[in-house]
């Protein structure tokens, strides 16, 4: 008999939870439409969106307004296409590794940056970067704004400072600021003293003016030896990214055999305009976004894979 009233007792409390989860399940359903809203209020009232729905269709709209933003920028800047939008940033930052025949003696043993002209990845991005800083034209700002393009600025302060204010634009429109040396000087001609002095230099002067130390370092014309990446590191340099492609107004010059656009490749060119080109800045961005659009590439913001 006990244990009858046992089981008795357990088969009471078994009923109680299925009756309260079927009550809870019927609030929810009286207090819901089909399709997951609510249901229409008495009154002939428009029912309630679902916050989801809401949030949604604010999303689409800010996604139409955007694009048509593109668009006009498009027109307005005289593109063949609209520029391609860069998938968001990996959670997971590909590992940069030196590209091989780029190495110095020692290079891993000593923990140098590592030195690379491709991001690893099988997205179809292309990074853009800019080195130097000896034209400063308002109409570049005013269009890569415009185009929403992200570029990184390797800049040397002998050019630079004849206008920093032009740079912290440049900052607060979102490029990232880092160093290319004081002087722009043949780095493996100085002393490993000297090479300090450049380096190190440079990233005392963005510190100073814009606020951050940089990480990345481009030494000129892509020359360096075991001391330039040795000072690099000292002062706080954790990549020295050079390139794959560079882009000039009236041509294109390649790295690679095959004379081709890869996945992740980092496309360098110069603060120029009519006094050394055949053109001008925005002449130039136009003749890169046309081809990189044309062969179904974006720009995305190097320091993201970094």
């Amino acid at each position: 008999m006990r244990e009858v009233g046992q089981n008795d007792k357990k088969q009471a409390r078994r009923g109680v939870r299925i009756g309260l989860a079927v009550l809870a399940l019927a609030t929810i359903a009286s207090g819901c439409g089909q399709g997951g809203t609510r249901a229409e209020p008495a009154g002939g009232q428009q029912p309630l969106q679902a916050p989801p729905a809401r949030a949604l269709d604010s999303y689409a709209t800010k996604l139409r307004a955007a694009h048509a933003a593109r668009v006009a920028a498009a027109k307005r800047w005289g593109l063949q296409r609209v520029p391609l939008t860069a998938p968001s940033p990996p959670g997971r930052k590909p590992r940069i590794t030196t590209r091989d025949g780029f190495e110095v003696d020692g290079h891993r043993r000593l923990g140098l940056p590592p030195v690379f002209t491709t991001v690893p990845t099988e997205e179809k991005i292309l990074f853009l970067t800019i080195d130097d800083g000896e034209e400063k034209d308002p109409a570049f700002l005013r269009m890569m704004s415009d185009l929403r393009i992200p570029y990184s600025a390797f800049l040397s302060d002998y050019l630079v400072k004849e206008d920093y204010g032009y740079f912290a634009r440049m900052q607060d429109a979102g490029a990232g600021l880092h160093n290319h040396t004081l002087h722009h000087p043949y780095l493996p001609g100085l002393s490993r003293a000297g090479q300090q002095r450049e380096i190190c230099g440079m990233q005392n002067v963005i510190e100073k003016r814009y606020g951050t130390r940089p990480t990345l370092f481009r030494p000129p014309y892509g020359n360096y030896d075991k001391d330039t990446l040795r000072a690099a590191k000292s002062c706080g340099i954790t990549h020295v990214p050079l390139w794959s492609e560079e882009v000039f107004v009236d041509r294109w010059e390649y790295r690679e055999w095959d004379r081709s656009l890869h996945p992740g490749d980092i496309v360098l060119t110069h603060f120029r305009g009519r006094g050394e080109w055949k053109g001008t800045m925005p002449d130039m961005v136009r003749r890169f976004l046309d081809k990189v659009t044309a062969e179904g590439y974006a720009v995305a913001r190097l320091e993201d894979y970094l």
